[in-house]
């Protein structure tokens, strides 16, 4: 009976170990995101950062395959003009017609699974929410296990969250996309 105690709680012990999946904290003070628009048929555009307020990787088997993450929209300054320009864009990308951060003060964004091309790269599938809409985006990221950081660039169609500028000129002189060039550091 003792015997058959022992086998059954290692079976146990072993299958829980097997599932487990550890969950990393990421250091926000280290993590960036740096977010870039651009015009629609003129060369430059606008960019700026916006900061993480908090996040995890779900790490299994030595592989990062979830996580969730979540982006302080009060923290969204744009970098690419003088300072006047700077402050007066940074607000109007807070308004209604972009981000509304008085309604909605953070976007998330849940890794929902990962692919991976070799110990390093994978394909990444998650949701991303702005503006209380959730909608699927895929990236390739990359991992380097010496410096214990995940980088990626990805794009995204803005219109899909209902960021739309509304303005004499419409959208015609914004792209509807969006760039990320993030860096999540533990």
């Amino acid at each position: 009976m003792n015997k058959l105690i022992l086998l059954l709680s290692v079976l146990i012990v072993s299958i829980s170990t097997i599932n487990a999946q550890e969950q990393l904290p990421i250091d926000i003070s280290k993590s960036e995101i740096k977010w870039s628009c651009d015009y629609s048929f003129y060369f430059n555009g606008h960019y700026g950062i916006v900061n993480f307020k908090e996040g995890h990787f779900l790490k299994s088997n030595g592989k990062i395959t979830g996580g969730t993450f979540t982006i302080d929209l009060h923290t969204i300054i744009t970098q690419d003009m003088e300072e006047e320009g700077n402050k007066n864009l940074t607000k109007h990308l807070k308004d209604p017609d972009f981000f509304d951060v008085s309604k909605y003060p953070t976007a998330t964004l849940v890794l929902k699974s990962t692919r991976y091309h070799d110990a390093t790269s994978f394909e990444a599938k998650a949701d991303l929410t702005i503006k209380g809409i959730t909608q699927e985006v895929k990236f390739q990221a990359k991992v380097d296990y010496e410096t214990k950081t995940m980088t990626t660039k990805f794009k995204i169609d803005r219109t899909r969250w209902g960021i739309n500028y509304n303005s004499t000129v419409k959208d015609s002189a914004i792209s509807d996309a969006i760039g990320f060039e993030v860096i999540l550091s533990l």
